[in-house]
């Protein structure tokens, strides 16, 4: 993916160095929780909840600058910035304005208007605030422990988190924030699976865009995020964790639907048909 060279985003904290070192006991059930999280989307007060079972110690690091990790910076603020041009754009088109998030870039653990988060939660994006957060440890998680490398991978990671942003602005998050709120349990996880499909679905349409403009992708890496679309389906990780899959408990939809829209959404662009994703039956996604 062609990335150097191109604008970084201003719309960043830097946080790093002020979080603390916390070690996760975590098996079973648990181990989905702690996965699920850290990939787009669990609300950090229920991660926070878990992670209170399982601290094990949170001395104070200080460490120097990594070159690998500044690497990872400056890429995830050209991503954004990218982000920002598109959806200006886009929001424009549509006779709106793009009120832009801002990027929050941690280690350890962070306070957010949506609670405290742990570095195990990954990448979040909080409504409260408008920020994206994200622990730059996690992109060696996606190629280590989830087989996922790749930056075009990354891209999508980062993409999917303003994609929830894009949805608050646009509406969509207050429909699932009212269902938590007045719906059984099983009903609420399936408009959760809407929005995280449809988050998904406008990380597609970004990239549609965004190609046009940069010209950014190689041979390889659609596959690539293709691949990262399907090792963080909920029924994949429930197998792998549980050795079976739980339908009623899926939060983020299926391998084959995380890529599934992705792709359509890459294929099309269309910002307008994001609405099918709270319009379609669920058996139909």
């Amino acid at each position: 993916m062609d990335w150097e060279g191109r604008e970084e985003s201003s719309n960043v904290e830097d946080r790093r160095g002020r979080g603390k070192t916390v070690g996760i006991a975590a098996g079973g059930a648990g181990l989905v929780i702690v996965i699920v999280g850290l990939l787009f989307g669990f609300d950090p007060q229920q991660i926070a909840q878990f992670l209170g079972q399982g601290q094990q110690g949170g001395a104070q690091q200080e460490k120097p600058a990594d070159p690998q990790e500044e690497r990872l910076a400056k890429f995830t603020k050209v991503i954004l910035h990218d982000t920002e041009v598109v959806w200006d754009d886009l929001f424009r088109q549509m006779g709106k304005q793009y009120v832009k998030p801002t990027l929050v870039l941690f280690d350890g653990e962070v306070e957010s208007a949506c609670g405290l988060a742990d570095t195990a939660v990954g990448p979040f994006y909080c409504g409260a605030d408008h920020r994206v957060y994200i622990d730059l440890s996690f992109y060696r998680d996606m190629e280590r422990k989830l087989n996922s490398p790749g930056e075009f991978a990354r891209a999508y990671v980062v993409a999917h988190e303003v994609g929830h942003h894009v949805q608050r602005l646009l509406g969509y998050a207050a429909r699932v924030d009212q269902a938590r709120h007045t719906q059984p349990k099983a009903e609420a996880n399936r408009m959760t699976v809407r929005l995280e499909l449809q988050a998904d679905y406008l990380a597609g349409v970004w990239a549609y865009h965004g190609q046009k403009r940069y010209k950014f992708l190689h041979a390889g890496d659609v596959d690539s995020a293709l691949h990262a679309a399907f090792e963080i389906g909920d029924d994949r990780l429930q197998k792998k964790a549980r050795g079976y899959v739980v339908p009623d408990s899926f939060t983020h939809g299926t391998s084959k639907q995380r890529m599934r829209w992705f792709q359509q959404g890459l294929q099309t662009g269309d910002v307008d048909a994001a609405a099918q994703l709270f319009e379609a039956r669920y058996e139909e996604l």
